[in-house]
């Protein structure tokens, strides 16, 4: 459902990251996301900046994505609620691993396989009676892919393999012997007597054999036989260990994907509730110098304050470079905000709060905002900005938007003037 780059919370960020969140008060966003949870938090960060990757066609996919969650939140929920509640069931039973041994890998392996089974068997129910009510392209392939792929044979065929696995009639392990009369090739075998009746399996003829019993109290043999066991078992318990391993993936990854809509559904219930418009962005092609809006407004600054906002129209395009000026105080820093806020949100596949917005799809979002004097005193003011400008003239590509407010204004002409400085330096 989350189509591009695989969604990876370890995958690197701009490395404008922190400037983008210091100068759009992203914080605010991601709060406003997460509703209180950590790990939307992050998830909501992650997408936010790592959109910039993101083409045309991967916007769409997702927006069809986010209008099912909009129009399905209940059930999007409930399966977002399935994924959890199956890594926090794994996370908490199973938090430490199977350690080291065959047999408690294979026990813990087929009670982590159990729990899972009930957890698909749920999603497949979901799947079963909600289908037809999405329509995007990414809820139509997973729940395709639920249908198909976890079928009543497959619970049957499973639940056959687990019950099986718990090897409650003993383990038939065959082995030749080597150098030295030691064990190799240990195999496990799949046992005749399973498949009678058990008076026929009292009444069977025994395989020629031998047989020896091992006492109570005699812990070296106990021991030896739990050795060979574990040799015979070590394959099926490493298998049912990389199945348990793979599923607990899957719902890690479903998980994380839903829970980017989780928070876009959250972020759209706190504006919708202020009466504040949003609306379904128009991305355009790189190189199209589209970017026009109505009613834009700062996302940040609605949700940190009660009353509503002033929305603002942009009509720029076809224009490279747009110059905005008015009185202090009178929200131009607040409409360049709203217009990076915009950018990013449209780019990871979001919503944007204005009645109308379209713009390029850029390469690059790149914000140049005056700081306070750095309290280290390693710099003024004039040498912080100075750097700040040179890094984003290193990293600047084509097709990339430059938002600058009021850069340089805190140095006046005098500070600024090497030559001035020097002698103003002098004279003290």
């Amino acid at each position: 459902m989350y189509r591009g780059r695989d969604f990876d919370l370890q995958q690197a960020l701009p490395a404008n990251q922190q400037a983008l969140i210091q100068d759009l008060e992203l914080k605010t966003l991601f709060r406003a996301m997460a509703g209180g949870d950590k790990f939307l938090v992050e998830v909501a960060k992650q997408a936010l900046l790592s959109g910039l990757r993101n083409d045309w066609e991967t916007i769409l996919y997702r927006q069809a994505v986010l209008r099912d969650c909009l129009r399905n939140y209940s059930v999007v929920k409930e399966i977002y609620d399935i994924a959890v509640e199956s890594i926090e069931s794994k996370n908490r039973h199973w938090g430490f691993g199977f350690f080291n041994y065959p047999s408690s890998i294979l026990y813990g392996a087929v009670e982590l396989l159990q729990m899972f089974m009930g957890m698909l068997r749920k999603l497949k129910l979901l799947a079963d009676e909600h289908s037809d009510k999405f329509e995007s392209e990414g809820f139509a392939a997973f729940f395709a892919m639920l249908k198909a792929e976890l079928a009543d044979e497959y619970f049957a065929s499973i639940q056959g393999h687990l019950k099986q696995l718990k090897f409650r009639g003993g383990v038939l392990v065959s082995a030749e012997l080597g150098r030295g009369n030691e064990g190799i090739h240990y195999v496990l075998r799949e046992s005749l007597r399973k498949k009678l009746g058990w008076i026929e399996q009292i009444f069977a003829p025994r395989p020629p054999g031998y047989t020896f019993y091992i006492a109570d109290r005699d812990e070296a043999g106990h021991q030896a036989v739990s050795e060979l066991r574990g040799r015979g078992i070590n394959l099926v318990a490493n298998a049912a260990a990389q199945s348990a391993d793979h599923i607990t993936n899957f719902f890690l990854m479903l998980q994380t994907e839903l829970a980017f809509y989780v928070g876009c559904v959250n972020l759209h219930g706190h504006l919708t509730r202020k009466g504040e418009p949003v609306c379904v962005p128009v991305p355009a092609p790189r190189g199209a110098r589209k970017h026009s809006c109505t009613e834009l407004r700062d996302v940040c600054l609605a949700l940190s304050v009660e009353q509503q906002l002033v929305g603002n129209d942009l009509g720029a395009d076809g224009k490279n470079l747009v110059i905005v000026t008015g009185a202090n105080q009178g929200g131009k820093s607040t409409f360049l905000r709203g217009i990076g806020l915009a950018q990013l949100m449209m780019q990871c596949g979001m919503f944007v709060m204005a009645e109308s917005f379209s713009a390029d799809i850029c390469r690059g979002l790149f914000t140049h905002y005056k700081r306070e004097e750095d309290t280290t005193m390693n710099s003024g003011k004039l040498d912080e900005e100075l750097s700040r400008m040179s890094n984003i003239v290193v990293a600047l590509t084509p097709d990339s938007v430059l938002l600058f407010n009021e850069s340089f204004a805190a140095t006046n002409e005098r500070e600024g003037n090497p030559r001035l400085r020097a002698r103003s330096s002098a004279l003290y």
